[in-house]
């Protein structure tokens, strides 16, 4: 999970390109690109729900994530390249601009928390269908599962 503020190891800056975040997207469990707004707005959804949103084509490149509205706020203040998500909930969404000055690694950890936070407001069929971890590690700690 991410927290602001973490810097583990070498971060390497600036070599997400668009195939690289729609794969990226396209790689969690349910995932699915969709078009509802226009055919230049890439729209990834799991169980129906919205957790990451890009014009791929777009120069420079920006993704709008689903966030923790308290970490959203300190990773806008750590970094210039995150705002409050355009046209979105502020609260609940941030914008990350993709023009290399964020750690790859960010990003990363970014489109994966908002997988995350959308997965864990399904329905726990739907979790267990995705076989989604965050389920594994909240409904049974002491299995000893590895």
């Amino acid at each position: 999970m991410l927290t602001a503020g973490r810097q583990t190891g070498a971060m390497h800056h600036g070599s997400f390109t668009s195939g690289q975040l729609r794969a990226f997207c396209l790689d969690f469990n349910g995932s699915e690109e969709t078009f509802p707004f226009n055919p230049e707005t890439s729209v990834f959804k799991v169980g129906g729900k919205i957790f990451a949103i890009s014009a791929l084509d777009a120069q420079p490149l920006q993704v709008s994530l689903k966030c923790d509205p308290e970490l959203a706020v300190r990773l806008r203040a750590e970094h210039p390249a995150i705002t409050g998500g355009w046209h979105l909930n502020k609260r609940h969404w941030n914008t990350a601009l993709l023009d290399g000055s964020l750690p790859d690694r960010l990003v990363r950890e970014m489109v994966e928390d908002s997988y995350d936070l959308v997965v864990s407001s399904l329905p726990r069929k739907q979790q267990l269908l995705l076989d989604w971890p965050g389920l594994r590690t909240r409904t049974a700690p002491t299995e000893g599962r590895s």
